[in-house]
C-alpha cells in the first residue's frame, strides 16, 4: 500500500513496500559482506538509532545557519524546472535524500509558479537501477512521461546520476516512452546532474539526519523480501514518531523559500569545472590513501555524513579544523572514535573514507 510516512498525504507518496522491523545486520558484519561481494548493500539494513541531544543541537544550528541557503536553492531549482517543463509536473524524488527536497519543490511549483504538481518518492539502487515497478505505477496513474522530473539532494561522485540515466534509457526502450533521465539537485559536486542550483559543498541540513528528517522511512531495500511485482522495500520507524522533524523541517523551508528574494534567471553553475574537480580529487585520493575501490571514497558533506552514520569509517578528512559546516561530522567522529585529518587543500568541506574489510 502506498503511504506518505510522517508527511502530509498531499506532500508525497512513497512507492515503497513496507517491511517489518527486524532482520537487521550489525554494521561491521554488513561492511564485511558488502566488500567481500557476498551481499549487495541494498540487501541489508543496519538499525538506526535516535540522535543524541548534542547531535540534535548541531542539527538545529545547521538549520539556523543554512536553512536559508537550502531554501533559496529550492527556489532556484523550482524556477529551473518550471522553465524546462510545460503544464503539470510529476516530481519523482530519490528516496530518501531527495524526499524533503521533492516536498518543498512540489509546494513551490504550485505556490510560486501556479503549476499542478504531484510528488512520488521511489528507490534507486547502485548497480541495480531505479524501481521500474514504481515508474510503471506512476505512468499508470495518468502522468505524462514528459512531466516527470527526477530530484535528489546532491551528488557526491555522480554514481546515482549515471545509474539513473542508464536505468531510464533502458526503461524508455523497453516501454517505448520518453522520460527525461536527467537528475535535478540542489548541489552538484560531481558535475553529473542535468540541472543544479549550485555546485558548492555546503551543509544541507537534512543530510545530517536519517529517518527523522525523511518521513520516518529507512534507506530502501532490495532483497529476497521483494517479489517481481513489488516496489523496492523500506522500514518505517514509527517508534521514532515523537522525535520526528520531517514535517517541521519542510514547513520551515517553505516559509523561508516564500520569503526569499529571487530573480527570474537563476545563477549559472559550472558543472564542467565540478566534474573535473571531482575526477581529479578521486584519482588523487585513491593514490594518496592506497585505495583500490572507488566506492570507498565519499566526497562532500552529505556523503561523508552517510558514511559516519551507516558505514564503517576509516578516516574523516576536513578542510578546516573548526568549521561550523562540519561540526556534526566532528561530533560523529568523536563518538565513533574515527581519526580526523585536516587538509587545507581539500576541494570539498569534508570527505569520508570507508574502512576496507581487509583492514578490519
Amino acid at each position: 500500500m502506498n503511504f506518505s510516512g510522517s508527511y502530509r498525504s498531499a506532500d508525497v507518496t512513497f512507492l515503497l513496500k513496507r517491511l517489518p522491523l527486524g532482520d537487521f545486520v550489525d554494521l561491521h558484519e554488513k561492511e564485511a559482506l558488502i566488500q567481500s561481494g557476498k551481499r549487495h548493500y541494498s540487501e541489508m539494513l543496519s538499525p538506526e538509532r535516535l540522535p543524541s541531544k548534542r547531535y540534535l543541537d548541531v542539527f538545529d544550528e545547521a538549520c539556523r545557519a543554512n536553512g536559508g541557503r537550502m531554501a533559496g536553492d529550492c527556489v532556484h531549482l523550482a524556477e529551473l524546472i518550471a522553465a524546462r517543463r510545460d503544464g503539470d509536473v510529476t516530481i519523482v524524488s530519490l528516496a530518501r535524500g531527495g524526499t524533503p527536497v521533492g516536498v518543498v519543490l512540489r509546494r513551490l511549483l504550485e505556490r510560486i509558479h501556479g503549476r499542478g504538481a504531484t510528488h512520488y518518492s521511489v528507490s534507486i539502487v547502485r548497480d541495480r537501477g531505479i524501481d521500474a515497478n514504481a515508474l510503471r505505477h506512476i505512468l499508470a496513474q495518468g502522468h505524462a512521461a514528459g512531466s516527470i522530473v527526477f530530484v535528489d539532494g546532491w551528488t557526491g561522485k555522480g554514481v546515482i546520476a549515471r545509474e539513473l540515466a542508464a536505468s531510464i534509457d533502458r526503461f524508455n526502450r523497453e516501454h517505448e516512452v520518453t522520460i527525461d533521465g536527467g537528475l535535478h539537485v540542489l548541489s552538484d559536486l560531481a558535475g553529473a546532474a542535468s540541472v543544479a542550483a549550485s555546485c558548492d559543498d555546503y551543509l544541507i541540513p537534512s543530510s545530517i539526519l536519517n529517518a527523522t528528517v525523511s518521513g520516518l522511512v529507512s534507506r530502501s531495500v532490495l532483497n529476497e523480501s521483494i517479489g517481481p511485482g513489488d516496489f523496492h522495500g523500506c522500514v518505517l520507524y514509527e517508534a521514532f514518531a515523537a522525535h520526528d522533524r520531517s514535517q517541521a523541517f519542510v514547513d520551515e523551508l517553505e516559509r523561508l523559500a516564500l520569503a526569499h528574494t529571487y530573480t527570474a534567471t537563476p545563477p549559472a553553475v559550472d558543472t564542467r569545472a565540478a566534474a573535473e574537480r571531482s575526477r581529479a580529487y578521486i584519482e588523487a585520493a585513491m593514490r594518496r590513501y592506497g585505495i583500490d575501490d572507488v566506492n570507498l571514497v565519499k566526497p562532500g558533506i552529505g556523503e561523508a555524513t552517510r558514511v559516519l552514520l551507516r558505514r564503517v569509517p576509516r578516516l574523516l578528512v576536513l578542510r578546516e579544523a573548526a568549521g561550523s559546516a562540519t561540526a556534526h561530522l566532528r561530533l560523529l567522529a568523536e563518538e565513533k572514535q574515527v581519526p580526523v585529518e585536516i587538509d587545507a587543500a581539500l576541494p570539498y568541506q569534508a570527505v569520508s573514507l570507508i574502512r576496507s574489510a581487509s583492514d578490519a
